[in-house]
């Protein structure tokens, strides 16, 4: 016969298991979306839009589970702590989600347009936004810390990569005017893949709460 702690211990675990599919969703969806902006691929751009609602519903979820959890179970701190670190991962994770499906909707106002600016510094932001967020799930499975604060680490290139870019467009847009429209578009784009990153450093923050028990900032 299973014990109550027992059972505390497979829902927590299942409702985490949970959380970290949802990453791996997150994560796709955002693959996905750099690939059809890449191939100007609007069949993909709009499967990434449709997808969403799947994302949104493992949130709510998780959020319900956990709630039901907290209410019947009343944990002690550290399992609250770890409660309350799944519906905020999850939040995060659910963001991504949410950029992956901007840049879908960018990708579709340029259409086949042929992309005019240089897409290196593009393709670098999402392979390192890729690279933190795979990483920060992994570091969230073992309860690594010292992962954690590496991948929150690397935020600051990403960040710098951004600001870089976001002035080559500027400088572009003043030389080719009429090209304004499609790099507004861009400059979005440029946006959600540096916010992507920033979610991976808040995943980093709340492991350290649930490992350590404080409030650490990571990237201050």
């Amino acid at each position: 016969m299973m014990s109550v702690r027992e059972r505390f211990d497979l829902d927590i675990q299942a409702v985490q298991n949970q959380m970290l599919e949802l990453c791996n969703m997150s994560i796709s969806a955002l693959q996905r979306s750099y690939q059809a902006l890449m191939e100007q691929d609007l069949d993909l751009a709009l499967e990434i839009i449709e997808d969403d609602s799947e994302l949104n519903h493992i949130e709510e979820e998780i959020n319900d589970k956990v709630i039901l959890l907290i209410a019947k179970q009343q944990p002690v701190a550290t399992d609250l702590r770890r409660l309350m670190v799944i519906t905020k991962a999850a939040s995060d994770m659910e963001r991504v989600g949410d950029y992956a499906v901007n840049i879908a909707k960018e990708t579709i106002r340029i259409g086949k347009e042929p992309l005019i600016f240089p897409m290196t510094n593009f393709e670098s932001m999402c392979q390192k936004a890729i690279q933190m967020l795979e990483g920060i799930v992994e570091a969230f499975v073992h309860e690594d810390t010292t992962k954690a604060k590496e991948i929150a680490d690397l935020d600051d290139y990403v960040d710098d990569l951004y600001g870089a870019t976001v002035e080559l467009l500027i400088r572009k847009a003043g030389e080719n005017p009429e090209a304004i429209k499609q790099i507004t578009h861009l400059s979005f784009i440029c946006r959600y893949l540096e916010r992507s990153a920033d979610h991976a450093t808040n995943i980093a923050e709340h492991l350290f709460y649930l490992v350590k028990g404080r409030h650490y900032e990571l990237n201050a």
